[in-house]
């Protein structure tokens, strides 16, 4: 028997082991959200975020891993509070297109009008949706990645949006808009969903 004969055989099957593992590998990470999201009722969630006193490359990258993570779970707004980072960042992407990602550093509400009642969900709450009343209108200024002072005035979607995610900055979440019997049975139908999961 020639050893030397059979490894040169089994080369070219390890090799393409070796990369079909890294296909799979590579389109599991590809389907997964980069940041593990919290989920409500976690205490952190209620953690009032820090401003951001320097954008710099360290927060262009929470920001990216942040977009990244909106998109896989999938949603449309993600806060840094969601992600266990108690910043002030938040990253919107209200289109239908799902190409026009805005990141809001130091999200500040100038102007609030009108009124709205608009189903909300959250990737904090999963497989939760209910009514919650918020301003039609809304002028916010923030800083945009390149660390430059914006201002964005919005409506519809993207105002309810805009004002959902800077509550989370704050410690809130939608669910707490409702009353305290639709509360605890949201706590209790996701603490059934975590023993299911688990």
């Amino acid at each position: 028997m020639d050893i030397t004969h059979n490894a040169q055989n089994i080369a070219p099957f390890f090799k393409m082991l070796q990369w079909i593992l890294h296909v799979i590998t590579s389109s599991i990470k590809l389907f997964m959200p980069l940041l593990p999201i919290l989920r409500f009722p976690d205490p952190r969630l209620k953690t009032v975020a820090s401003p951001v006193e320097k954008v710099d490359d360290s927060i262009r990258r929470l920001a990216r891993d942040m977009a990244e993570t909106m998109y896989e779970a999938p949603g449309i707004g993600l806060a840094a509070t969601q992600v266990d980072v108690h910043k002030r960042v938040i990253v919107i992407d209200a289109s239908e297109t799902r190409d026009q990602l805005l990141v809001l550093i130091n999200p500040e509400l100038l102007e609030r009008s009108g009124a709205q009642v608009c189903e909300e969900g959250c990737l904090s709450v999963p497989g939760i949706y209910d009514k919650v009343e918020r301003s039609e209108r809304v002028v916010v200024r923030y800083l945009d990645p390149a660390g430059k002072t914006q201002t964005i005035d919005a409506n519809g979607v993207l105002a309810v949006c805009l004002q959902h995610e800077i509550e989370h900055l704050d410690g809130k979440v939608f669910v707490e808009h409702l009353s305290l019997l639709k509360q605890m049975r949201i706590k209790a139908k996701l603490a059934k969903q975590a023993r299911i999961t688990a």
